[in-house]
């Protein structure tokens, strides 16, 4: 098998910014149909650039044959937009389905085939993104934050109350600034128990710096406190017609893996569960190797040769296998 060779650098433009991206071209045309090969879109979670945990995941999905794309959201990394690291959903929705055009302008690429893998607030992204679009050939979402109402009642049994309460207060004041048109107000993105920032479980610190890279700033605006709770990407899952799966860290505390469930339910997925936390499925955890098989599995299967017409039209093998099944 050869190896994925070393990414290219495009561009492409959403709202105005100017949106880096890194391609990874598929090591050969195994899953190539007569309009080319399909193409993987990889985004990020809270604060994530890129450069933080997303390439082993793209290497992975190039050396099966899938050409892959990893992008910085406008205001994170290398792209540029402003103002910086402020996380607006609506705004990286629209990254994201940019992102998406120019994948599926790619080189040898089948622009209907194009595969949507997301994790943790991207993992809510792609539904909203996949919904009622016949050129998703399927959909991959990792540990995802898909409910804010259920990911804040979440948090109350493992934060103390006065944690939530400043970066609350922190939020608010932050969104008063911004509508008064004053400096921004932030925080740091994670930090240890205890101090100020958006996530400060137990090793969240550690285990984020352990994938961050060299374009990322532990820096977001406070208002995300607010921002995270107006949004319930997983209602969108009824309305993705591609082949749609789910992997879910059964002990995250920070996405609530029992609103992962209702919406992998909800979106008729094939289930994929992992007995960690929420970064055990990045590179040097415990459940990377399984999370990425099952992930290159899954495409397979969907998108390989000998696939028959299924559900709404979707490329999809005659045996499928279990759905449930731990790291």
């Amino acid at each position: 098998m050869s190896s994925p060779r070393t990414p290219t650098t495009i561009r492409f433009t959403s709202g105005g910014a100017d949106c880096q991206a890194s391609h990874f071209a598929a090591v050969d045309d195994r899953l190539a149909g007569p309009a080319g090969r399909p193409v993987v879109v990889l985004a990020h979670g809270l604060g994530g650039t890129r450069d933080s945990g997303l390439e082993p995941f793209a290497r992975a999905f190039a050396a099966a044959g899938l050409d892959a794309l990893t992008f910085d959201y406008r205001g994170f990394g290398t792209s540029a937009g402003t103002p910086r690291h402020r996380v607006s959903l609506d705004a990286q929705l629209e990254d994201y389905r940019a992102a998406m055009r120019a994948a599926a302008a790619l080189p040898g690429v089948d622009p209907d085939r194009l595969v949507l893998w997301g994790v943790s607030l991207a993992g809510g992204h792609v539904l909203r993104a996949a919904a009622s679009r016949s050129d998703v050939a399927a959909v991959i979402s990792v540990v995802p934050m898909v409910d804010g109402l259920a990911a804040g009642l979440h948090a109350i049994g493992s934060h103390q109350p006065a944690e939530l309460l400043r970066a609350t207060g922190r939020g608010i004041r932050g969104r008063v600034a911004s509508r008064l048109g004053r400096a921004p107000v932030t925080m740091p993105i994670v930090a240890r128990p205890g101090e100020l920032g958006a996530m400060t479980l137990p090793g969240a610190l550690e285990d984020y710096l352990s994938i961050a890279g060299p374009s990322w700033v532990n820096e977001i605006h406070a208002d995300v406190t607010l921002e995270l709770g107006t949004r319930k990407p997983a209602q969108a899952a009824a309305d993705i017609t591609a082949p749609l799966l789910v992997q879910i860290a059964d002990f995250d505390l920070s996405a609530p893996p029992h609103a992962s469930a209702k919406t992998a339910f909800k979106g008729r997925a094939e289930v994929r569960h992992y007995p960690g936390d929420h970064f055990d499925l990045f590179a040097g955890k415990p459940y990377h190797a399984a999370a990425v098989a099952h992930a290159v599995s899954f495409l397979t299967r969907h998108l390989g040769p000998g696939f028959e017409t299924g559900r709404a039209g979707v490329p999809q093998p005659p045996v499928v296998e279990e759905a449930s099944v731990h790291g």
